[in-house]
């Protein structure tokens, strides 16, 4: 199994003592784990993208390229580049640019968002969404393929024998699909034979599972090899420690706190409590062993070889968030890696 670091940069009051830091410094926050992360072995850092409150995430190509100039090993994937609102030719130089900057190390989650603030910024609607992201993504696929493209659509001007620049490193890049609940990013992943990632954080783990058997049967139906299909998996939350029981003790004031967050803004927690969310969500606090033992369960369902877990403290001081991500590649990654094989990652460079 392989192993991202993620974060959607949020801007929220801090669970315990309500405090909200400034663009700036949570910026250099996300930047700091970045490098962390390749610092402790992780195999990936995933930065997502969101146009609205309370994300702080606009501008992927932006902090990725950032990262990329203070990193050198760790690969650097979006989570989600949202297709549906981006013109396709705009975002390929960006991307493109930045497979460059960073050596090679690029990987594209693309998705369609979600969001009514985002939709309306970009005027994008329900009616129209899906469209949108799978005309993005057949075009978008084309040009990291093509030197020259013609091609006409419904959402952007056409092209005709369009030359966009620059070529990327990678020939092409490797798209995944990121998807929460719906069949369409399943569709277009199992149609054009790319990985699938999975959501797999606000509701139990049966839901998921059941996508991603739609991808592996749709998988089948498009001709690929089932021996091909690679799916990746997110998880809620994580924090370990030696004892469960320490564990436990300190991310409770945490995830009660969330949990109050959520019931004030008029939402109801699909975990209400710590206890239910370890049991039935993939939250990951416990012992290393208790998260071995629930990887491991997840990936009876799910069949994943990626999976990512939180980049950010969450709540945690910065030396108990370092102790446990420390703890995570010392005692918890070395058996996941052996006991769930996974295909390598790409190395960079032109394939």
């Amino acid at each position: 199994m392989r192993f991202l670091a993620l974060t959607l940069a949020f801007q929220l009051p801090h669970p315990l003592t309500g405090e909200v830091k400034p663009e700036t410094e949570r910026f250099r926050e996300v930047v700091a784990a970045a490098v962390l992360a390749e610092e402790l072995g992780f195999d990936g850092f995933a930065f997502g993208e969101r146009h609205e409150r309370p994300f702080l995430s606009s501008a992927p190509p932006v902090v990725l390229s950032h990262i990329a100039a203070l990193t050198s090993r760790i690969r650097l994937f979006t989570a989600v580049t949202t297709l549906s609102l981006l013109d396709p030719v705009r975002a390929f130089e960006d991307y493109s640019t930045l497979d460059h900057l960073s050596g090679g190390r690029l990987e594209l989650i693309i998705g369609k968002g979600n969001g009514t603030a985002q939709a309306e910024l970009f005027h994008v609607t329900d009616a129209d969404q899906w469209d949108r992201n799978r005309e993005g993504y057949e075009l978008f696929r084309r040009l990291w393929r093509e030197d020259k493209v013609t091609w006409s659509g419904r959402f952007r001007p056409p092209l005709t024998d369009a030359e966009v620049l620059p070529r990327p490193l990678q020939r092409p890049v490797r798209v995944w699909h990121g998807s929460a609940t719906s069949r369409e990013s399943v569709d277009l992943a199992a149609q054009y034979g790319d990985p699938l990632f999975s959501a797999n954080v606000t509701n139990p783990v049966e839901p998921y599972a059941e996508l991603v058997r739609y991808y592996r049967e749709r998988w089948e139906h498009h001709g690929h090899d089932p021996a091909d299909a690679l799916v990746g998996a997110g998880s809620a939350g994580y924090y370990a420690t030696p004892r469960s029981q320490d564990a436990v003790e300190t991310y409770r004031p945490i995830f009660d706190a969330r949990v109050a967050f959520l019931k004030r803004r008029g939402l109801d927690p699909v975990f209400p409590t710590l206890e239910d969310a370890i049991e039935r969500s993939s939250i990951l606090v416990g012992s290393p062993q208790q998260i071995v033992d629930k990887v491991h369960r997840y990936h009876e369902l799910l069949g994943h070889e990626v999976m990512h877990v939180q980049a950010e403290a969450d709540g945690l001081t910065d030396a108990q968030h370092r102790a446990s991500l420390e703890l995570f590649q010392s005692d918890i990654a070395p058996v996941l890696r052996k006991e769930i094989p996974s295909r390598p990652f790409p190395t960079g460079g032109p394939s």
